[in-house]
């Protein structure tokens, strides 16, 4: 079935109050079709398998994978009864390059790290970014010309690392921000592989791209080991956030501080999600508004009416509410992160099933947030969804593009200001146009990522279109 097709299709029957047993699915045509379909096309295969119902399964070798979709459900596994879960297979994998940071810890190691690094993202600290996302947005426009073909996805990658280096670690980053992101790409595409029942025999085929993941994670360690011992030798509190990971003391814990290993994970975890969501989300947002310019009118609209000829700040966001519906709805369609992994340590019910410890249980922003239970029309670009009236009408966990419980995304505020001073800082002064010659296609890796870039047409606001 074509895959909008299938998307539509996605509407439940009732749900009965307890069912028993083991989740519907369905069965392979031939040996090892699910693993193709989850290397190809992995978003596919969960919508064919959420097809089922709320509740769904397929069996890859002898591991249970279970799909989970309905809101109530979904709250269960990442809220109420999140102690019944443990990360999955994804995160596991994740540590070649991240290490034990705070993505990829668990249990008492996860809440020590999680209380070392939640100052830096205090809502005082956070506005105090503002200033620097705007700066750095301004001068990466500012080589723009009318006309010009970019990759936007490129652009918002170089932006975003720059800011997250600069707010983060108070280092530039525009040397360097070519080969982070090249590294944390081929890491990207390792997870690829991980979900896999022998996915960790993968990094042991000499394959080009390996080689070339090994020599940037050695090179990226360079990086980072040099910046801390540059830090640890200075001395000097800059008031940043490595500043507070190479001063804490866990006085709530045992009172260490972190080794320079210990930092290094927490940099590089931060570092890698505090640029990657945002630069997909910017990403999409822009190509979406390529594609519908009358809600891309409605956004340039308030960005004159609040605006006017200047630059916005922090003290604007609550005046900038079509701009944020925009971000918000474009990150509905498309998710940064897309699909949210655990595994069961115990025995466990979901939707009236019973679920077998060992199970990996997916949790899919991608799938919840296009059901056509809680949006109407759930493959448009409609941003006056988010209107408050409206916004209410639906369960929370339709919308979790920041996951939830003690997991949530701890940056999650600082995206947020981040989309939106972004989104009115570039928009204000330039419209793109997406290059018709170029395929737009979807990489579900850790991030929703766009296969081949993003080939975008630039425009100066009060030039004539190319």
């Amino acid at each position: 079935m074509h895959r909008a097709a299938l998307t539509a299709a996605l509407v439940s029957p009732l749900r009965p109050a307890s069912r028993g047993g083991t989740p519907p699915g369905p069965r392979p045509d031939y040996p090892g079709q699910f693993v193709v379909e989850l290397v190809r096309d992995p978003i596919g295969l969960l919508e064919r398998v959420a097809a089922y119902g709320d509740v769904a399964q397929i069996k890859i070798g002898p591991q249970r994978l279970v799909v989970v979709r309905h809101p109530d459900e979904i709250r269960r596994v990442l809220v109420t009864d999140q102690r019944s879960y443990t990360k999955g297979r994804g995160l596991e994998r994740s540590k070649l390059l991240l290490g034990s940071g705070l993505l990829t810890s668990e249990g008492e190691a996860h809440l020590r790290q999680r209380r070392l690094v939640q100052p830096a993202f205090h809502r005082d600290r956070i506005a105090q970014y503002g200033r620097v996302m705007v700066d750095y947005a301004r001068e990466a426009t500012a080589q723009w010309r009318s006309g010009q073909v970019v990759d936007l996805y490129q652009e918002m990658m170089r932006l975003t690392l720059r800011i997250a280096g600069r707010t983060l670690f108070d280092t530039e980053m525009a040397d360097t921000a070519d080969e982070v992101t090249s590294t944390i790409a081929l890491s990207l595409q390792a997870f690829r592989y991980a979900i896999l029942p022998f996915g960790h025999l993968v990094e042991r085929i000499p394959l080009p791209w390996l080689r070339r993941l090994r020599r940037g994670r050695v090179r990226m360690n360079d990086i980072l080991y040099g910046m801390i011992a540059e830090r640890r030798a200075s001395g000097t509190d800059r008031g940043d956030l490595l500043s507070m990971l190479l001063l804490a003391t866990d006085a709530d814990g045992d009172g260490a501080g972190l080794s320079d290993q210990q930092v290094r994970d927490e940099v590089i975890t931060l570092l890698a999600a505090g640029h990657e969501t945002t630069a997909v989300a910017l990403t999409w947002t822009w190509y979406l508004l390529s594609q519908h310019p009358a809600v891309e009118r409605e956004l340039q609209a308030e960005l004159d009416t609040v605006l006017g000829e200047r630059a916005p700040t922090v003290a604007d966001l609550d005046q900038l509410v079509y701009t944020r519906w925009v971000f918000t709805e474009a990150m509905r369609l498309y998710p940064p992160a897309w699909v949210i992994e655990r595994r069961a340590v115990r025995d466990v019910t979901l939707g009236g099933y019973q679920i077998p410890a060992g199970a990996l249980v997916l949790v899919s922003q991608y799938l919840a947030h296009r059901d056509r239970r809680w949006y109407g029309d759930p493959s448009s670009f409609e941003p006056h969804r988010w209107a408050p009236g409206a916004e209410r009408e639906r369960p929370k966990f339709a919308y979790f593009p920041f996951g939830a419980g003690t997991r949530a995304c701890i940056g999650e505020a600082f995206a947020w200001m981040e989309g939106t001073l972004l989104l009115a800082t570039i928009a204000r002064g330039w419209q793109m146009r997406h290059d018709i010659a170029h395929e737009v296609g979807l990489e579900p890796l850790i991030t929703l990522r766009p296969r081949h870039g993003m080939r975008m047409v630039l425009r100066a606001r009060g030039s004539p279109l190319t």
